[in-house]
């Protein structure tokens, strides 16, 4: 008896299958103004209900799309939409879905050139753009990674191989204490002792303290061991403070340092003035992190790493094998699992450049242009609710702020500001989170999303002054 083996859908079954998921989806996208910024009740006992075991048969498109669209999308927090001014924002621009959609269908595979050569250049296209946003020369070059994350882990790997031996376990790094934890999580990995990891500590600005850099450089290079990397910070996510760059280059030129800046959250904003004037220096950096699924508006899962000297990718990475194609030697060319982790991997360059192609890099400017004025507009607000300190001043688009309490000790004024954010988050029109500034409960707010605009964020400081009088008020 023959069973059915065929996994192929007939052109009207697919076109049936994709309307039905666009119908959803676009009703989904204009459903994002009204639905709360955050909804976490009951998610343990939605999960529990989603367990199941491996089906032997299937099940109706209508009824597993009915399934996504209805009980599980909606539950969480709220990233795509408006009123989401928490951690670093994204938005995920749709132009995107559909690139993935259409790299996802045409399955081709882009880790080796020759394989295909058209998918492969347009997403070169795209690091070559991310190299002119950042200043870099012609001997730049890069990859687009899953995010900050893996992108900061190949830039260590790149600069241990550059400046350490084999035997790298005397290296030493050095960052703010301010910095994303994914660099001391990237050492980890990368092979080096916890201990190896020096965190600087930071002025009252939240920057890193050069004078502190270069003391801790110079007790470890007079007990033998060997410092070879600097991250600077380009927007860290508690603050978005940025480091003096200019200064950091100075100092790692000086002393023979591998200059990285983990820019995954402000780096974009170089397409602004303000934004140049406030990364001053990054080209001076051997590398630099960008995050497309950031502050370029992109869905999850897009990160970018770039170098100076697109060589040292390919030394610290290349390997290959003898079941493998060919590879070229035109400089002009690149095999991407050459000078990355990956040899197999999605065409993360077709979400860049379809959006980019289609509106050209002005929209993506203005709308950064204008989160900066958004958050330099919350930030006079909330100089206007009594209680309210300043804790953070904006130096991108995020500032982070607390209730006063001087009459308390530090642990029940911390309290007092974990009730004003819970009280915040309650009213769901905007969602926001914390964090510990020193010893400090400080609330953030992070404006990112390219669908946050002056209405949001008027609704939002409501919730603020009506939650700061409700937490302040007599019991």
């Amino acid at each position: 008896m023959s069973e059915d083996r065929s996994l192929e859908l007939s052109r009207d079954e697919l076109r049936e299958l994709i309307d039905a998921a666009a119908r959803r989806v676009i009703e989904y996208i204009e459903s994002l103004p009204r639905q709360p910024s955050a909804d976490t009740a009951g998610s343990a006992e939605l999960a529990r209900s989603l367990v199941e075991p491996l089906p032997e048969s299937g099940r109706r498109y209508e009824e597993l799309l009915d399934l996504v669209f209805q009980r599980v999308v909606t539950k969480g927090f709220g990233t795509a939409g408006p009123g989401y001014l928490a951690y670093i924002p994204g938005g995920g621009i749709v132009h995107s879905a559909v690139a993935d959609f259409v790299a996802d269908a045409v399955n081709r595979y882009v880790g080796v050139f020759a394989a295909a050569p058209g998918l492969v250049q347009i997403e070169a296209n795209v690091v070559r753009w991310f190299c002119d946003i950042v200043g870099y020369p012609a001997t730049a070059g890069g990859i687009l990674t899953s995010g900050g994350s893996l992108a900061n882990f190949s830039a260590l790997v790149t600069a241990r191989r550059e400046l350490l031996p084999e035997d790298f376990l005397s290296g030493v790094l050095y960052a703010s204490d301010q910095v994303h934890h994914s660099v001391a999580k990237a050492a980890m990995l990368a092979g080096f002792p916890e201990a190896n990891v020096r965190l600087v500590p930071s002025d009252p600005a939240f920057r890193v303290r050069l004078d502190a850099l270069a003391a801790a450089v110079s007790e470890d290079r007079a007990a033998g061991r060997r410092p070879f990397l600097v991250v600077g910070s380009a927007g860290t996510t508690n603050t978005g403070s940025v480091d003096d760059l200019e200064r950091l280059a100075d100092l790692c030129a000086r002393e023979r340092l591998w200059l990285h800046v983990d820019a995954a959250y402000g780096g974009f904003f170089l397409l602004t003035a303000d934004g140049r004037r406030r990364l001053a220096g990054i080209s001076r950096a051997d590398s630099v992190v960008l995050d497309p699924h950031k502050s370029l508006f992109l869905p999850y899962g897009t990160g970018s790493l770039l170098v100076r000297d697109a060589g040292t990718l390919r030394r610290a990475h290349a390997l290959s094998a003898d079941y493998m194609p060919p590879m070229q030697d035109d400089p002009d060319l690149v095999d991407f699992n050459l000078v990355s982790p990956e040899l197999s991997r999605d065409w993360r360059g077709l979400r860049v450049w379809l959006p980019i192609a289609m509106h050209g890099i002005g929209p993506f400017r203005r709308n950064l242009e204008e989160k900066l004025e958004l958050t330099r507009w919350a930030t006079e607000e909330l100089r206007t609710i009594p209680g309210i300190e300043i804790l953070a001043e904006p130096q991108l688009s995020i500032v982070a702020f607390r209730l006063a309490r001087p009459e308390l000790d530090a642990e029940a004024e911390n309290e007092i500001n974990r009730a004003f954010l819970a009280a915040v988050n309650h009213r769901k029109r905007v969602y926001l989170t914390g964090t510990m500034l020193g010893e400090r409960f400080a609330l953030r707010i992070c404006v990112l999303s390219f669908r946050t605009h002056a209405d949001r964020m008027r609704e939002g400081m409501e919730d603020v002054r009506a939650a700061a009088e409700e937490v302040l008020a007599p019991r």
